[in-house]
């Protein structure tokens, strides 16, 4: 019995102790079983916010309770870690104490003391130094890894305020289209593609390796960078399918680097991706939302080369890469109910369409201050149809 309990807190102790290391010091996805530990803690910590915000009324109010949910996932992973700890040396001393309660105690206290307090009974001196000196380097690999962890958090964010100005709050694929052309810089997309698939790239890495990065969420409440890369791609695509001798190859690089960033998000978290999905679709966006989208670039004046009939078999040939990924994404993180970005089963049906600020220009500014040449942007909620 003794050499059970023994050999079962060896154990406990090396698989957590593997888990910390996977999960603070291997700058890479492991693609096992090994982090388990860590994304059932960020699952449970979400389940726990998921069902505070239920008591919130409106979007900015759910986002406010569910702004802390990224630190506290990391305390609980800490948490975690201590008690498995506790439990695995805890183990590993009753064969010396022959009592449970006494295990727990000295196990505790050498863990949380550095080995410098005994709780009384026999001393089985490698296991209090090993409890020690293991949760002193713990402790010293968490603080090195906030550093990591929080650059990447702002290198992230950092594009996503600036899409705000590209494609509206919250963002939206068209949006992108239309406010390149309304100001009359069209030739930037190009840089602006560009910027998003390295960004991306960054992204998949980042967010593979820190899965904890999933749960921290925007500084604004309506800005969201799931909903940023979806609306990247969605006006990529939109502006290969309608105008596809016109639109740069940096388009295509964005779009590619795009889904296969969000579809390695998703393998991380578990969720089945097609590497292969049927370019003719099906895709949950209608070609009566993509048509309204549509006639108001035409309504802006973005230069066409197809009809809305003819651009919307090579629109659904790119969005059925990544549409279903990310439509998952925005659901699980709560995120804005902005257009093309599916259903949330936490928020009240319907999106919510960008915020578009004046046009302004001389010599066209009617009373109420608006430049008369500006179009309203109103997208209207649509029934999804239902899967089989």
């Amino acid at each position: 019995m003794a050499e059970f309990l023994y050999a079962a807190g060896a154990l406990v102790v090396v698989v957590t102790g593997t888990s910390i290391l996977f999960t603070l010091v291997l700058p890479r996805a492991t693609g096992g079983g090994i982090e388990r530990i860590t994304l059932s803690v960020n699952r449970t910590v979400r389940v726990v916010f998921i069902g505070l915000a239920r008591f919130a009324n409106g979007y900015e109010r759910k986002d406010a309770v569910l702004s802390p949910i990224g630190p506290v996932a990391l305390v609980a992973q800490l948490v975690a870690w201590a008690a498995l700890f506790v439990v695995g040396f805890a183990l590993i001393l009753e064969p010396t104490t022959h009592d449970f309660g006494a295990a727990f105690l000295q196990s505790a206290a050498s863990l949380f003391t550095v080995g410098s307090v005994h709780a009384g009974g026999p001393r089985n001196v490698p296991a209090d130094i090993a409890a020690g000196a293991v949760w002193a380097v713990v402790v010293a690999l968490q603080i090195a890894y906030l550093p990591a962890l929080y650059s990447a958090f702002n290198r992230r964010e950092s594009l996503v305020a600036m899409l705000e100005s590209r494609a509206g709050v919250p963002a939206w694929g068209p949006e992108v289209l239309a406010r390149h052309q309304l100001v009359g810089i069209t030739d930037a997309l190009p840089q602006f593609y560009a910027e998003w698939e390295g960004w991306a790239a960054e992204v998949a890495e980042s967010h593979t390796t820190y899965p904890v990065l999933l749960l921290f969420r925007s500084p604004e409440p309506w800005y969201s960078w799931i909903v940023g890369l979806l609306a990247v791609l969605d006006g990529a695509a939109m502006h290969l399918a309608v105008a596809p001798h016109t639109a740069s190859s940096q388009a295509r690089l964005c779009l590619r680097m795009g889904f296969t960033a969000f579809n390695r998000i998703a393998r991380t978290l578990g969720w089945p991706v097609d590497p292969d999905p049927n370019p003719e679709g099906p895709i949950e966006l209608t070609f009566e939302e993509f048509e309204q989208a549509y006639k108001m670039l035409v309504e802006v004046g973005f230069s066409m080369e197809r009809s809305a009939e003819e651009a919307w078999p090579n629109f659904v040939g790119w969005r059925v890469n990544y549409e279903k990924a990310a439509y998952r994404l925005a659901d699980r993180a709560v995120a804005p109910p902005a257009p093309w970005s599916g259903p949330r089963r936490h928020l009240p049906p319907g999106p919510v369409a960008p915020l578009r600020p004046p046009q302004r220009s001389p010599g066209k500014i009617d009373k109420r201050g608006l430049t008369t040449l500006r179009p309203t942007v109103v997208v209207q909620p649509t029934p999804r149809r239902r899967r089989a």
